[in-house]
């Protein structure tokens, strides 16, 4: 059994400028003040924007990211339905096979010490469903029979896809301190990297959270 840390991987995401420029002409054509366009004005014209609750214009930019965490995680994730997903399937991975390594990998719980009994607990359970696992598919079960002992903590892949708006409602509800603490754990990560690369954008969010996200390293590729 192998256990690991979640982390994201942004696959695409057009650079700062490319963002500002495409947002700024669809948001300027509502007002059909295309002609103040020039070098420098998408950032203050956008902030602006924001600031009016007039979000519908940034969804003319989509980003795709990578989230490796656990199932748990990604049954929460999933219920944004602006999004687009694709999901590791446990219906057609055969954890046994040499390529996964003949183990399940499964998705370390932060909040516990690896000393405490809590996570000793867990450690035990995750064997269990491992070994039960195996034993399933060496009896002749299908991977997708068998994978019904398998536990929330197993790691997953799920590629998602969405507009900026629908980005920047998930980081609203998903980096509260309402939120599960392992959905907040690559959440924030998330939501700093997504201000990094185009502050104006996420300046108020990043603001609300930053305190928060100081107490997580980033898990990227």
């Amino acid at each position: 059994m192998k256990v690991i840390d979640p982390y994201f991987e942004i696959l695409h995401m057009a650079d700062s400028d490319e963002i500002l420029r495409h947002l700024e002409l669809a948001a300027r054509t509502c007002y059909k003040s295309e002609d103040r366009i020039g070098e420098g004005t998408a950032e203050s014209f956008l902030r602006r924007i924001l600031k009016t609750g007039h979000e519908s214009v940034i969804e003319h930019m989509s980003v795709s990211v990578r989230l490796v965490c656990d199932r748990g995680v990604t049954h929460e994730i999933v219920r944004h339905r602006l999004c687009s997903f694709s999901q590791e399937s446990t219906r057609y991975a055969n954890y046994s096979k040499e390529k996964f390594g003949k183990e399940i990998t499964v998705i370390r719980p932060f909040f516990w010490d690896p000393d405490s009994e809590q996570y000793k607990q867990w450690e035990q359970a995750m064997e269990m469903c491992e070994r039960a696992y195996l034993t399933l598919l060496d009896q002749g079960a299908k991977a997708q029979e068998a994978r019904s002992v398998l536990p929330n903590s197993l790691k997953t892949d799920i590629i998602v896809t969405a507009n900026i708006r629908e980005w920047r409602h998930m980081f609203k509800l998903r980096c509260s301190s309402a939120s599960h603490p392992q959905m907040r754990e690559i959440m924030l990560p998330l939501l700093a990297e997504f201000h990094r690369r185009v502050p104006v954008l996420f300046d108020s969010l990043y603001e609300t959270y930053e305190s928060d996200i100081d107490r997580f390293s980033p898990p990227t590729l």
